[in-house]
């Protein structure tokens, strides 16, 4: 076991760098919930990859932005202790939005947001690697200048031009990542490619449908959990589902005219719960109505944050 390697890498970066997208392109599998939608990713989630004798196990964090309410609080500072834990720290980039905010600016430097991202990095012990996503939809003359601004910013001990929907430069990152990984034995079986239970991984498949289905802040006020998992003799499962929101207006909203929407939500969230379970599933959605939830230290320790006391 002396030859093996193992470590955790923390993907961080601002809301849509696309980093769910990155972790799933990585590890080949859905173990984290994507949305167009920015702020999806709640709590760390771990997807576990084996690139030679190395096992690399990449941990998705929320995204890092100005936070102003308790929710916000608790994903950011989720984050950051992920981040302050891992074996090195891969910072995710929108090479696009950069470089698109830079020209809205009329001006080259770092947008100001990466700039505290990168401040608070700087303090952090491990090593450091840049990722510029969504590649594919920049030029490559602005991607290297790009590279260099951000560099001269915070040094990295390597770069990576990515793009995480096609899977452009993925296998060298890979690569370069498991090599940068301490000797020691696997955490985890060979073929195990995520950490967390089937049965929160399907409470956040049925939360992605809910940010794909409804708009605005509506989807920032619900919280879904599993509240039961059955297998059956046949080989499916029973899963019983609690869709918490905060007002009766929003339990209308969810549930839709005639249930329409609620259950557009439950067979979209059916059929990759199925795909996951490698099995049929038998899926029944509730909503209720939970006005505290968002100051309900019950409901963050469910969701795997801390609670803020402030």
């Amino acid at each position: 076991m002396s030859e093996t390697r193992c470590g955790f890498v923390a993907l961080v970066g601002a809301p849509n760098a696309g980093k769910s997208t990155l972790l799933n392109s990585l590890i080949g599998a859905k173990v984290s919930i994507v949305s167009r939608k920015a702020q999806t990713t709640r709590a760390t989630v771990r997807g576990i990859l084996v690139e030679g004798a190395a096992q690399v196990i990449f941990v998705d964090t929320p995204g890092l932005f100005a936070p102003k309410r308790r929710l916000d609080r608790a994903m950011v500072a989720t984050a950051w202790g992920a981040a302050g834990d891992a074996d090195a720290l891969a910072l995710l980039i929108d090479a696009r939005q950069e470089i698109a905010a830079a020209d809205k600016r009329e001006t080259a430097e770092i947008s100001e947001a990466t700039q505290v991202i990168l401040a608070t990095l700087r303090e952090q012990r491990a090593p450091k690697f840049l990722v510029l996503n969504k590649v594919d939809l920049v030029e490559r003359p602005r991607l290297l200048a790009l590279a260099e601004r951000l560099n001269a910013a915070l040094p990295f001990v390597d770069t990576f031009m990515t793009s995480a929907l096609t899977g452009d430069g993925l296998d060298r990152l890979k690569a370069r990542l498991a090599a940068a990984m301490p000797n020691g034995p696997w955490l985890y079986p060979e073929d195990q490619i995520a950490d967390a239970p089937l049965r929160a991984l399907a409470a956040e498949i049925t939360r992605e449908k809910l940010f794909e289905r409804l708009h605005d802040e509506l989807p920032y006020q619900t919280t879904v959990e599993t509240e039961s998992w059955k297998d059956q003799p046949d080989g499916s499962a029973r899963v019983e589902q609690t869709i918490y929101v905060t007002r009766d207006s929003h339990k209308k909203i969810v549930i839709g005219e005639g249930g329409r929407t609620i259950k557009a939500i439950g067979s979209a969230a059916r059929k990759e719960i199925a795909e996951a379970h490698e099995a049929p599933v038998h899926l029944f959605l509730f909503v209720k109505v939970r006005a505290n939830w968002l100051d309900d230290p019950e409901r963050y320790r469910a969701m795997g944050l801390d609670f803020p006391k402030t």
